[in-house]
């Protein structure tokens, strides 16, 4: 029988992704009686959501293992998320780790760890990814401001560079009818803004094992443009974002959507990669650059004060001075918002580990630097475009230092003196 009064804390690496589900398995282990902790405090369980994306993963989890180790050798760790999907027996070798969870065990940490004694060898619940196949909705719920809601998960596109459909399956979604009813009980609780998350959000509508319905050849059930239109009616969620989208599954008719609602903000996330068509190519992306900077110009004509933030990659092997210099060009020309910059970074079993020249380090972090600063000046440029403007911010609940946040429909980030009855409102401001 398990034991209703042991504690449980979590700790989450990476995407907006591994937060709603790190707040979901949080939830069902509540539900069983663990009482939730402050991951810097005593607990009987610690949980730590790993991700393969970021640089350094098993570097965050060793350093973590050990800090939990030294505080309370008697604690059981949990180690789950795309890394334990990737390398479970890698983890598994890290002295102190008593469970491994992969993509289709960590929904099912109740039964795991009430199974589980210290001392033991440790196991590994792990399977080959083409096994997973369901579709485990999630929300965050720790900010009463704003939720990530899972809308999707999984991934059918073999870019070069990416671990992410193997670290997490194939494309599969939820109904819009539960999401429907998600936002519903989010709404419940008083918050004002959901964001959409998922690995491949515009691919939304296939089913929880990857197929639509299939009519001699696999089609879709439902889509992401559908999805949005039936959000849009949901009473009490007050504004939503799109995560992120790929540039050749944001259609006209989601520009479109987005620009006549009032509930969905003007403020999109399109992945670039790069700017050069001969690198989009090798890093194996579905479209070129001419297609994203239509996007841009059609988001831009429609909702001339939309925020665009874009994520492109410097470093990639085979990136020429030349490919670079393509990449800035066209960013610069862009009338975008902010850039998330990554410097290229190897992953086992991706082709581009094969590819060649490899572009010396000291070069990844130059050109890093040079994006970041292109970056700092059109977000200086957006925010000066809107000096003077009247926006709606919504503020966040929290109280840093006597300071509140809140950001704009378009995702300008205010700081102002904390006001009790500003907290969790919207609130008519002068930029």
């Amino acid at each position: 029988m398990m034991q209703k009064n042991r504690s449980v804390a979590f700790h989450t690496l990476g995407c907006k992704l591994n937060f709603s589900e790190t707040s979901t398995i949080a939830r069902m282990l509540e539900q069983e009686g663990f009482e939730k902790k402050d991951f810097e405090d005593f607990a009987d369980v610690y949980v730590i959501n790993t991700c393969s994306v970021t640089d350094n993963a098993d570097k965050e989890c060793r350093y973590l293992v050990r800090k939990i180790q030294k505080k309370t050798p008697e604690s059981l760790i949990v180690i789950t998320g795309c890394y334990a999907q990737l390398k479970p027996n890698e983890i598994a070798s890290i002295p102190g780790v008593d469970l491994v969870l992969g993509a289709a065990e960590k929904f099912n940490i109740v039964q795991h760890i009430s199974e589980l004694s210290k001392g033991d060898s440790t196991k590994i619940c792990s399977c080959d990814i083409e096994t997973v196949t369901e579709f485990n909705a999630s929300f965050s719920s720790n900010d009463r401001t704003r939720t990530f809601l899972k809308v999707q998960d999984g991934c059918d596109y073999n870019c070069s560079f990416c671990t992410i459909p193997m670290a997490r399956g194939k494309s599969r979604s939820d109904t819009i009818d539960n999401v429907i009813k998600n936002a519903e009980t989010i709404a419940a609780k008083g918050v004002k803004e959901i964001i959409l998350t998922g690995v491949n959000l515009g691919d939304f509508g296939k089913g929880p094992d990857g197929a639509g319905v299939s009519i001699g050849i696999q089609q879709r059930e439902e889509n992401f443009y559908e999805l949005v239109q039936e959000l849009d009616k949901v009473a009490g969620i007050e504004r939503y974002r799109i995560s992120s989208i790929e540039p050749n599954l944001l259609t006209n008719d989601i520009i479109a959507f987005v620009a006549n609602s009032k509930k969905f903000m003007p403020h999109f996330h399109v992945p670039l990669q790069s700017g050069s068509n001969e690198i989009l190519k090798t890093m194996r992306r579905r479209y070129k650059r001419e297609l994203y900077a239509e996007r841009v110009e059609l988001i831009k004509k429609l909702m001339p004060h939309c925020a665009i933030g874009v994520d492109v990659i410097v470093g990639f092997p085979g990136e020429t001075d030349a490919h670079f210099q393509e990449t800035f060009d066209f960013l610069h020309s862009l009338d975008v918002s902010y850039l998330h910059v990554f410097t290229y970074s190897e992953r086992d079993n991706t082709h581009a580990l094969d590819l060649k020249p490899v572009v010396p380090i000291n070069v990844r972090n130059e050109r890093n630097k040079t994006l970041r600063n292109l970056s700092f000046m059109k977000l200086q440029y957006f925010t000066q475009q809107h000096s003077g403007e009247t926006r709606k911010v919504l503020f966040e609940a929290f109280n840093k230092n006597g300071m509140m946040e809140g950001y704009t429909d378009n995702y300008l980030r205010v700081t102002t003196p904390h006001r009790k009855e500003w907290e969790n409102e919207i609130v008519d401001w002068k930029i």
